[in-house]
């Protein structure tokens, strides 16, 4: 059996390999075909080293980028071959695909980069940090109370742009000597200026529920996804009624650690079909679009998992339930609105649709929404964030001026590591 797991494991690599060289080869075509990107024009750059299955990261982060980019020119750093594939198909901005180490350096001597962003953790992260005299800011791909949010990490950066109050608590109570006033910046979610999407039915009497849950995670203290736990038992019952509309949106990364967790989410989208094929007037929606704001605006009462999405739909004012994670590993941190939610256990799922209603006559329950809204968001108001993003930008790139003219006349160090032995391979070539 081992020899049997090995080949297996074999040929997978193998087979990854050659779509990885294939995409390389693609995305250099497109880019051939393209106008080259001028010297010296771009000043901020975002940093992507992932590759297309976590492009939900960046892509709620298209429109804000866009807008910011009528003042600043804004440039993507696709390091994956798949990741910027995708890119160029989207509506992202301006894509530099930088493969190795020395990609990235061509392309950051020819241009006027001042701040570099981050939309991850991923570890790669630490090939840019080397470039110094430009800010690295990390702006995270959405706000939560998962553990990824207070990680040792955030020190690595110049500094972060947090959403609210709520953020620079939570990162308070957890790391040791790291200075939240001056490394912090307020910009509420600018992404909700933006939100996107045409609703795919036209409302009737139906209720709307969005369940949005999580992945499985890939360590017992981030099992926080429901879909294997809670989530068959309440869309089937949802499924059943004849009175509700089901909207499930899943986390695309769903299934690629537990192959079991995997096999639950097909099996919603399989009932979610055979529930359509009965009754076509019902039109449930498995939402595996990359547009995110309809579904949090349209939906009566939503069900998430311990994630960004707990936040974005908190930010809607609108009734809410959170999956109680089944694995009593999972980390929660009660100390923010998860001391004040609704949580759906195990249990209470097969009960759902009486949990449904529940929350949507609590008018109590949507009272506190919208005090825990102010405390994550600040003023919420269409407009005030993207004027907090910008006015943020502003102060880096002022600062960066600072430094940069104390510096005009000093003698520095060339950033070329060109005496340095490449030893980095190109991703897939």
């Amino acid at each position: 059996m081992g020899a049997v797991r090995d080949l297996q494991k074999s040929f997978r690599l193998l087979r990854k390999a050659l779509a990885s060289r294939s995409a390389v080869q693609r995305v250099r075509r497109t880019l051939a075909s393209r106008p080259r990107h001028p010297a010296g024009h771009f000043k901020i750059a975002v940093y992507f080293a992932d590759g297309a299955v976590n492009m939900y990261q960046m892509r709620q982060w298209y429109r804000p980028l866009a807008q910011l980019a009528q003042k600043w020119p804004v440039v993507v750093l696709a390091r994956n071959a798949t990741g910027a594939e995708k890119l160029l198909e989207e509506d992202a901005p301006p894509v530099a695909f930088v493969p190795t180490v020395r990609d990235l350096e061509r392309f950051i001597r020819k241009q006027d980069i001042r701040i570099v962003l981050y939309v991850n953790q991923n570890m790669r992260n630490f090939q840019m940090f080397r470039y110094g005299r430009r800010w690295h800011v990390f702006i995270n791909h959405g706000e939560s109370d998962k553990m990824y949010m207070t990680t040792n990490q955030y020190k690595a950066y110049d500094y972060a742009l947090v959403a609210g109050q709520a953020a620079r608590d939570r990162l308070s109570r957890t790391l040791w000597d790291f200075d939240i006033d001056r490394r912090t910046i307020e910009i509420g979610r600018p992404q909700a200026d933006h939100y996107s999407g045409v609703l795919p039915y036209t409302p009737d009497e139906r209720t709307a529920v969005l369940y949005a849950p999580t992945w499985e995670g890939d360590r017992p203290s981030a099992y926080y996804g429901s879909i294997a736990s809670h989530g068959e038992t309440l869309v089937n019952a949802l499924l059943s009624t004849g009175s509700h509309r089901v909207i499930y949106r899943p986390h695309p990364r769903s299934g690629v650690v537990d192959a079991a967790y995997g096999a639950a989410h097909r099996r919603i989208i399989a009932a979610i079909a055979a529930a359509n094929a009965r009754d076509p007037r019902a039109h449930h929606v498995h939402d595996d679009g990359p547009e995110l704001g309809w579904q949090l605006a349209a939906a009566d009462v939503a069900i998430v998992d311990i994630s960004a999405m707990v936040y974005d739909r908190l930010a809607a004012g609108k009734p809410l339930m959170i999956t109680r994670p089944l694995d009593v590993r999972a980390s929660i941190d009660t100390a923010g609105y998860l001391s004040d939610c609704e949580w759906l256990t195990v249990d209470a799922a097969a009960d759902i649709v009486a949990e449904v209603e529940r929350v949507r006559a609590d008018e109590e329950a949507i009272l506190k929404l919208r005090m825990w809204v102010q405390h994550y968001f600040g003023d919420t108001s269409a407009g005030v964030a993207t004027e907090k993003f910008h006015g943020a930008i502003e102060q880096l790139m002022q600062k960066w001026d600072q430094w940069h003219q104390a510096e005009i006349g000093v003698v520095t160090v060339d950033e070329d590591d060109d005496d340095e032995e490449e030893k980095e391979e190109e991703i897939g070539a």
